[in-house]
């Protein structure tokens, strides 16, 4: 009898590991044309950074959806008065969490000036701005480096910042992923945990992580970090994603 007991003991404990993330919104990119408009906004114009790129409206040479992932892709083309042109995405208005786990399986371009980035921004922000509002990285890469970049972005002039694995092999997809709940916000790439910070409010001044947060997946051209393009830059360039998928705690 005890041993009976002592199996449904481990099964039911295994049972709960294996439940315990639901996923509550993806977009898998089984589909073809322009992103869903149900899950995604074309953010547009020139933004941040002092980037070089236009960020179009729905624009197929920009954003489509084949062979089963989101292409996002950077051209040199004079464009709306500029000189290229390229996509940001985002769930702003349409999809928002606080709490969870989010991944997307990635696989991200290299050049001279170019900046792909995956990461959350705080719903907030048109109320109180950046940092105020908050920011996730989970991803990000300029150039040709052989190292990626996860941040921390928030108010009281707060920032965590790691720069990921050296020797990566950025010519393949890989895994980028956040898990976050009250206390903590934790980094992994392809399943294996690499950074964690702090957001305990009490003791770290980090309330804007326990609000809600959006998605952004974009390909910037220039700007202060990354720089201009030189004659280098494969154009076009274009960052892949597989999917995206955001999950809470059954």
């Amino acid at each position: 009898m005890r041993n009976i007991f002592c199996l449904v003991f481990i099964l039911v404990v295994l049972q709960c590991q294996a439940k315990s993330w639901k996923m509550v919104w993806s977009d898998e990119f089984n589909y073809c044309g322009l992103p869903d408009s149900t899950k995604w906004v074309h953010e547009v114009g020139n933004i941040h950074n002092n980037e070089l790129q236009y960020y179009s409206y729905q624009r197929i040479e920009n954003t489509k959806v084949e062979n089963g992932n989101l292409q996002i892709i950077a051209r040199n083309e004079n464009y709306q008065g500029s000189n290229y042109t390229s996509a940001r995405l985002s769930t702003d208005g349409k999809f928002n969490f606080k709490y969870g786990k989010i991944e997307a399986r990635i696989k991200i371009p290299l050049g001279q000036g170019i900046w792909p980035a995956f990461w959350l921004l705080g719903q907030s922000i048109k109320d109180v701005g950046s940092p105020k509002c908050g920011e996730i990285d989970v991803l990000e890469h300029v150039n040709n480096e052989n190292i990626f970049h996860s941040t921390m972005h928030w108010d009281n002039n707060g920032l965590v910042s790691f720069e990921g694995i050296k020797k990566f092999d950025f010519q393949k997809f890989h895994v980028y992923t956040v898990e976050w709940d009250k206390n903590k916000i934790s980094w992994l790439l392809d399943g294996k945990k690499y950074l964690k910070g702090k957001i305990n409010k009490k003791k770290h001044n980090t309330d804007e992580f326990q609000n809600p947060f959006y998605i952004i997946l974009n390909l910037a051209v220039g700007g202060n970090w990354p720089g201009k393009p030189d004659n280098t830059t494969i154009f076009p360039d274009t960052m892949k994603v597989d999917y995206v998928r955001v999950y809470k705690k059954e």
